[in-house]
């Protein structure tokens, strides 16, 4: 089963939304102490609880797993808010540092815990670099890469995007 690895900064939680007075529609806010965030307020985060059973019914097409920086504290933090169960995560290795041939740091993390075949990603720092340095890595290819607007985050247009492209309906976009 192909991977979906889910970023939570960006499509779940659209961070550049915070700057306005509401939080977009669907969206409540939430005060968050995950590690390492010490200094100040607590932090802020926008979710929608309509994405857990949207990420949900992709279920059978995909394998969800965690891409973010937030790792297993995702698990505590994000999912119960969102009806997600508890789901696997890419341990990051490292997160600072050059990151190869112009890519987003994540990018050659993502491929390597895919472990070659094409799998799904979501999130807001994806370009069209990553996609092309994906692109020359067969099997891996035919991954789909799809930046998620964070101001805005998961949109029904990208959830139709993801099942279209797990049923071989649409191209990588």
């Amino acid at each position: 089963m192909k991977p979906l690895l889910i970023d939570v900064d960006g499509p779940l939680n659209p961070y550049a939304a915070l700057s306005g007075h509401r939080p977009p529609p669907g969206y409540t806010r939430h005060r968050m102490r995950p590690t390492g965030w010490t200094a100040g307020p607590a932090l802020p985060v926008l979710l929608d609880p309509a994405h857990g059973a949207r990420l949900l019914a992709l279920v059978g097409r995909y394998e969800l797993v965690r891409a973010t920086t937030w790792k297993d504290e995702a698990n505590e933090w994000i999912g119960p808010r969102i009806g997600l169960p508890r789901l696997p995560f890419i341990d990051w290795p490292q997160m600072h540092g050059p990151a190869p041939e112009g890519t987003y740091r994540k990018t050659r993390y993502v491929v390597a815990y895919a472990a070659g075949p094409p799998f799904a990603s979501i999130g807001d720092e994806i370009s069209d670099r990553d996609r092309e340095w994906v692109a020359g890595r067969p099997p891996a290819g035919d991954s789909l890469l799809r930046w998620i607007d964070p101001a805005v985050g998961l949109a029904p247009t990208d959830f139709d995007a993801l099942a279209a492209w797990a049923d071989g309906r649409e191209d990588n976009a």
